[in-house]
């Protein structure tokens, strides 16, 4: 495989890997998408493209976006600001790129195919829209139990417009984030991709399964290129504050309680939000349709992140334990052998070093950070 799947094999062998955990890595890699290899045509040079990334805004949307302007390629970003929860986060994220050369943004919700159209017809220096990567999705499970009609219209209707966009502007590339959700609960060790999928536990996991076959079908009937990446519980810097991760660095900080659901056994393939951008990014280049898994491969149990988290912030957690959600998988784990192959792609950044990571920036912006909840 050329292009960046290449450039990643190269970084790894030029560079190594950094015992700190990847931060050299990733680096590295960054400056190889940047400087010598870019995406690649069929001729073999290096290509500009325009990109049209929808939930820029979001926590793996920001790393995404910024990655692609890194690599040297614009980036048309959709977002409909509509997390009220995490205003102040959003803002601090679009601030990082709206300066940015490169990057234009689009206040446009996916549910509004008219309002979506603007970002297909705008062409900047690199032309038209190359490809699509669909991040902007309704994410979490629970929330989803309580309101399954809005899932269903931003996951799979979102979908279903910027689908019907590419079929008429003929954008041949789709990319679209998908959940671990999807495999349910039966799960005894890492599941491939080839696993049973149908039985979600959630509408959240159901409306990512749907959305997955809706894109098959256009790849059938279009000849879109369309991938579906599985992520697996990504945590990290300026992370969702709906999630664990970021809710017990939170508390423990500022002397509050933490909820555990359950007896904090459960496992998590936790996916540091780095190594999953660049998984993202990397997926241009494949060609036909295919699901990947995007997990670090091997799960933690809650309650070694806990100990993580206070070991970290130096103050020990109060923990009150609540029933386990019906909605909630036992554990998560994900067999990333397919990614790791066609996109010469691996998760660099273990639990130990992400968590330190999650804890620095918490530290550094704490003055509004610890105001998310």
């Amino acid at each position: 495989m050329e292009g960046v799947g290449r450039a990643i094999e190269n970084a790894n062998a030029d560079f190594g890997t950094d015992p700190r955990g990847g931060v050299f890595t990733h680096l590295a890699k960054i400056a190889l998408l940047q400087n010598r290899y870019a995406f690649t045509n069929t001729r073999g040079d290096c290509t500009r493209l325009r990109i049209l990334l929808t939930g820029c805004v979001g926590f793996i949307g920001a790393r995404v976006a910024s990655l692609l302007l890194d690599a040297g390629h614009e980036v048309a970003g959709m977002d409909a600001l509509c997390s009220s929860f995490a205003s102040r986060l959003q803002e601090w994220r679009l601030g990082n790129l709206t300066d940015r050369p490169g990057f234009t943004f689009y206040r446009v919700d996916i549910r509004d195919i008219e309002a979506s159209r603007g970002a297909f017809t705008g062409h900047g220096e690199a032309g038209q829209i190359a490809a699509v990567i669909n991040l902007g999705a309704l994410a979490g499970v629970r929330n989803s139990v309580e309101d399954p009609r809005a899932y269903y219209e931003v996951n799979v209707l979102g979908t279903l417009n910027l689908l019907e966009l590419c079929r008429e502007y003929g954008v041949g590339k789709f990319t679209l984030a998908s959940t671990s959700s999807v495999y349910g609960t039966e799960i005894d060790g890492p599941v491939s991709e080839d696993d049973d999928s149908n039985r979600p536990l959630s509408p959240y996991a159901a409306s990512k399964k749907a959305a997955e076959t809706l894109l098959h079908s256009y790849h059938h009937l279009y000849g879109i290129d369309a991938v579906v990446l599985r992520y697996f519980t990504v945590y990290g810097p300026a992370g969702r504050p709906d999630m664990s991760v970021f809710r017990f660095i939170r508390a423990v900080a500022e002397g509050e309680p933490i909820t555990v659901y359950g007896d904090g056994t459960q496992q998590r393939d936790f996916t540091f939000v780095d190594d999953v951008a660049l998984g993202t990014v990397t997926v241009l280049e494949v060609s036909g349709y295919e699901t990947l898994n995007l997990g670090h491969g091997s799960p933690v149990v809650l309650n070694d992140v806990i100990r993580l988290i206070e070991e970290g912030i130096g103050r020990p957690a109060e923990i009150r334990h609540r029933e386990r959600h019906p909605a909630d998988p036992i554990i998560t784990w994900a067999d990333n052998s397919r990614a790791r192959d066609l996109l010469v792609w691996t998760p660099s950044v273990g639990i130990e070093e992400g968590i330190r990571r999650t804890i620095d920036w918490y530290r550094a912006h704490r003055h509004w950070a610890k105001k998310l909840s």
